[in-house]
């Protein structure tokens, strides 16, 4: 989790992300390629144990390797971080491998900001909206924190602490010694089986996914520098300012930023039954992307007016297009909200309005 200060609430700590807002053409002309995986359904349940040598997980391919938050723009990642997903009728599985020479965590609690340790985080939108979407953050201890986030940040969240993913099962590995500073381990693992009961509460449907079926996930590991003092880890600071020297992120599809929380920068899961599948994109996506490019711009205008844009002119929207061909946006505004329509695919209007939210009618 990132873009992120620490305020004291009711339900303990709760993460509130800087008000970030991207503005054109500067990060809005960014490439937009997400990642793409295919969910395949398992064989057998695999144990949850952090082991991944059981032979569900054998069918299951490896994801590409995390890169960092920001792309190509920054260093490839020190460490290997790689991905396994697997589904039945019950759960959704997510098997994790981080390299690691030096494993250490801190924190017991339940719903700790576990982003003060190193950590490995999921982010699931099933409905690709951008609202109502789910964080799971864990820690080598298996200390796990989980929150449900009702719009991004950006647009006023509010993340819902008390949430929880009841009947989570989690299971970690350590390869090598937990929190022994002096001694060189391998890494650790991961496994994570979360019931369809609750993650169909902000899918469409409110069902479980089927074959065929999309949905918005990124993976996120956050790793902080640390050298050994006393006998135990010590994150490292900047000896001119003092403060500490600032975590990496590294991701499986990269943001584009120092941001986990703009979900239309998330890969994308296909759910299959069987190998091989080919993964089919979603027509509307691009649709969706173009919007989502006035959306940030519309932003823009409202941070230094205090309006919004009640034209296309604007915006610049005849400068936006899918695959170098134009679309043809409507723009119905106010001053205080607005809704931008375009045509998608096969019959579809698809649509974005001020809090961010995109949505697909017939």
């Amino acid at each position: 989790m990132t873009m992120r200060v620490l305020v004291a609430g009711v339900c303990g700590i709760v993460a509130v992300a800087s008000a970030q807002s991207p503005s054109a053409p500067g990060f809005e002309s960014l490439p937009y390629a997400p990642r793409h995986a295919i969910c395949y359904r398992a064989p057998t349940p695999p144990a949850i144990d952090g082991r991944l040598d059981d032979g569900a997980w054998a069918r299951a391919p490896w994801s590409e390797p995390f890169v960092d938050i920001e792309g190509d723009r920054k260093p490839a990642p020190r460490f290997l971080t790689r991905t396994k997903l697997l589904w039945d009728a019950d759960y959704l599985y997510i098997a994790a491998d981080m390299e690691e020479p030096d494993v250490w965590a801190t924190l017991t609690g339940r719903d700790s900001a576990i982003f003060q340790d190193n950590d490995f985080e999921v982010f699931i939108d099933p409905d690709g909206d951008t609202h109502n979407y789910y964080e799971l953050e864990v820690n080598a201890l298996g200390t796990a924190w989980d929150l449900m986030l009702v719009k991004p940040y950006r647009d006023g969240g509010p993340p819902i602490n008390a949430w929880d993913i009841a009947g989570l099962r989690l299971g970690v590995q350590v390869r090598g010694t937990i929190n022994r500073p002096g001694d060189h381990d391998q890494g650790w693992s991961v496994e994570l089986a979360l019931p369809w009961q609750v993650l169909r509460e902000a899918a469409p449907g409110k069902r479980p996914p089927s074959a065929g079926d999309h949905w918005r996930v990124n993976f996120s590991r956050v790793e902080w520098q640390v050298e050994r003092s006393g006998g135990r880890y010590q994150k490292i600071t900047d000896p001119a300012t003092k403060a500490l020297v600032p975590e990496n992120n590294w991701v499986w599809s990269p943001q584009g930023a120092i941001a986990m929380h703009m979900p239309e920068r998330w890969g994308v899961v296909q759910f299959a039954d069987a190998a091989p599948a080919a993964f089919v994109d979603d027509p509307d996506d691009r649709v969706k992307w173009a919007l989502r490019r006035l959306y940030y711009r519309q932003r823009d205008v409202h941070d230094k007016t205090g309006r919004y844009a009640g034209d296309l002119a604007a915006l610049d929207a005849s400068a936006v297009t899918i695959d170098e061909v134009a679309f043809n946006p409507v723009l119905s505004a106010t001053a205080s909200m607005y809704e931008i329509v375009a045509r998608g695919a096969n019959g579809t209007m698809v649509h974005i309005a001020q809090d961010g939210r995109t949505w697909v009618t017939r």
